[in-house]
């Protein structure tokens, strides 16, 4: 089926059912959006409009987020490794060969651990807030960084709240008014079903595995040398604006464009994000 409009649809993968939404025709150029935290497909939703009358559009959920299963940690294990494992067999199920990678947030390591066991996959990235380099640690994850047993367990749940997630997506918006307030309470809403907190703190946990892989993932970059297009809040307090700049260390040509907003610029920067992918894939 030929379309611009929106499908939404559901895959089992490894016994997890996961949720995506798809637009354009799949003879187009495909480009997979990969969401961040403590979001959901949702989070693209009008990237997806402004890009699926020339491209083939697919956002999937997690395992544990939006509209995908949520699985208890008894069955699944909640880790970045596994995450990107079922990513890769949600790739295959749905065919798909070498495309654009979106990466935002959580999206980058789960991407980058794909990536880099499979390059043939990558036509392009584009990365949005999705962080690979020390200089991008920003001070909300320092200050995770630096806390331990319990404290670290209430600042995780914390961060499940209305208040934390809302002030994720207003924080550094240049007007927040733009910033729609169906992103953060869709968001709240989907993290506080039953059993997500147990989910997203097991998540949070195995962060600190993503670290040690940053020299292998730039060791990647600086390799294959990859068309790369980072578009960046530059007023997130997760991943800070330096590590944007930083992707031209090993991927000169990368172009970096910095835009006044927060760590979710999508919400008031979409039409501007998809101009700049159309410019940058047209040259491909």
């Amino acid at each position: 089926m030929k379309t611009t409009h929106v499908l939404y649809k559901t895959v089992t993968v490894n016994q997890v059912n996961i949720f995506y939404r798809e637009a354009g025709s799949p003879d187009a150029p495909t480009i997979l959006l990969l969401h961040g935290f403590p979001s959901s497909s949702h989070m693209y939703r009008d990237l997806i409009n402004d890009l699926a009358d020339k491209y083939h559009v697919i956002a999937p959920d997690y395992p544990g987020f939006g509209g995908s299963s949520i699985p208890p940690l008894t069955t699944f294990d909640y880790t970045f490794d596994n995450l990107a494992r079922i990513m890769e067999q949600f790739i295959d199920t749905l065919g798909l060969k070498k495309f654009t990678w979106y990466l935002q947030d959580y999206g980058g390591p789960v991407g980058f651990r794909i990536i880099t066991k499979r390059p043939d996959l990558v036509k392009a990235l584009v990365v949005q807030n999705a962080n690979v380099y020390e200089d991008g640690l920003g001070p909300d994850v320092q200050r995770m960084g630096s806390l331990q047993g319990d404290a670290l367990i209430a600042a995780i749940v914390e961060k499940l709240s209305l208040e934390s997630i809302k002030g994720e997506h207003l924080s550094g918006a240049a007007q927040p008014e733009r910033v729609s307030p169906d992103s953060y309470q869709l968001a709240h809403f989907y993290m506080n079903r039953p059993g997500v907190a147990e989910v997203q703190i097991a998540l949070f946990l195995d962060y600190s595995t993503n670290f040690p892989k940053y020299p292998e993932w730039q060791q990647y970059l600086r390799t294959q040398q990859p068309p790369v297009l980072v578009v960046w809040g530059k007023n997130d307090q997760i991943f800070a604006w330096p590590g944007a700049v930083a992707y031209q260390r090993d991927v000169p040509d990368a172009a970096v464009h910095l835009l006044d907003g927060s760590h979710f610029v999508l919400e008031e920067y979409h039409e501007e994000v998809a101009a700049l992918i159309r410019d940058f894939l047209k040259k491909l």
